[in-house]
């Protein structure tokens, strides 16, 4: 394996990285939430009393972040290597893993784990093994780029 040094760009992923940071201890620390996105989904989508703004306020964050970089800075490099069909089976099959641990890879691994939670450890152990797993299978045992 070897290194794109001229893609490599550690100053915006530790810039990324802080807000990130600064965005989940935010909403720890004023609301008491956690900051897994298929929580604050699952959350509008079966609503409860006085629990519906401050979730549709992070998401259209998560929707406008992008075009407001777009503005920023252009548009971004993107080069998908994946068909239509493999995409939405990718797509069910991340749904379902979420559904089954409990949780998203926001929610386990990074607020997951920054709270010490064994449960989170478990579950990001567990979807960083089956992702390595799957590199390996398509990259090296099924030739796949």
């Amino acid at each position: 394996m070897t290194v794109d040094w001229t893609a490599f760009t550690p100053w915006t992923a530790l810039a990324g990285g802080l807000m990130i940071g600064v965005a989940v201890s935010a909403l720890w620390l004023l609301m008491g939430r956690i900051a897994g996105i298929s929580g604050i989904l699952g959350g509008v989508l079966a609503p409860q009393s006085g629990d519906l703004g401050w979730r549709l306020a992070f998401l259209a964050g998560l929707l406008v972040s992008p075009w407001l970089y777009f503005l920023a800075a252009g548009p971004a490099p993107l080069e998908v290597n994946a068909s239509t069909p493999v995409l939405i089976v990718a797509g069910l099959l991340v749904g379902y893993g979420t559904r089954l641990g409990s949780g998203c890879t926001s929610g386990h691994g990074v607020c997951g784990l920054s709270r010490l939670s064994p449960r989170s450890l478990v579950a990001t152990l567990l979807f960083m093994g089956a992702g390595f797993l799957t590199v390996y299978v398509t990259r090296h045992l099924l030739g796949g780029a």
